[in-house]
């Protein structure tokens, strides 16, 4: 059974605050549940649990890396942004847009039913699928010029089981998914790829 949200964040925020005290003094205080609610009416349904429980503990991470290998948490205003800067994008094709295989690899371009919840600063994101079948909740890189990609590993199943994986090697310094954490000048975390 993986940890919940709150207790990898508290793993999460020792090691920080131990390891990498920038990046531990850069994540954003908890978000209002005024602010997650806007943000659910923004996209029309409510925030999966994980990411609104993930909200409450810190509303995002600002422009520093936390997940593998380069992202960065978006808070509650920064995700409806996100969402709807695609739906503007690609609203007026979604109707024709092409699915693709619910379990496969790759999906279509954008779907209203993802929820993006992190960044890499150059225009792609990370999206949590509320698409209902059997693997709602995974984790897609929703890349803005080869469309999204859904990993088979393990850390990209679900939010609870991202944040577990990231708290397990923020802690013993394995490498997850070929990322490995560093520590740069003795304050701020990043990742490198092995």
């Amino acid at each position: 059974m993986k940890p919940s949200v709150t207790e990898s964040w508290i793993r999460i925020e020792t090691w920080l605050a131990g390891h990498a005290p920038s990046t531990f003094a850069a994540l954003a205080p908890p978000a209002e549940r005024s602010a997650v609610a806007a943000t659910g009416r923004a996209i029309g349904r409510s925030l999966p649990e994980p990411l609104a429980e993930s909200l409450l503990r810190h509303d995002g991470t600002g422009y520093r890396d936390l997940l593998p290998p380069f992202w960065n948490l978006l808070d509650a205003k920064g995700i409806a942004e996100a969402w709807s800067l695609r739906m503007r994008i690609h609203g007026d094709g979604l109707d024709d847009a092409e699915e693709g295989a619910p379990d496969g690899e790759y999906g279509p371009w954008w779907h209203p039913l993802w929820v993006p919840f992190a960044a890499d600063g150059a225009g792609d994101y990370l999206v949590i699928d509320q698409r209902e079948y059997r693997r709602s909740g995974r984790i897609g890189d929703a890349d803005h010029e080869t469309g999204c990609l859904f990993s088979p590993h393990p850390m990209w199943s679900s939010l609870p089981a991202l944040l577990d994986a990231t708290a397990t090697a923020l802690e013993t310094g394995e490498v997850v998914d070929h990322y490995r954490r560093v520590v740069v000048d003795e304050t701020e975390l990043d990742w490198e790829i092995v």
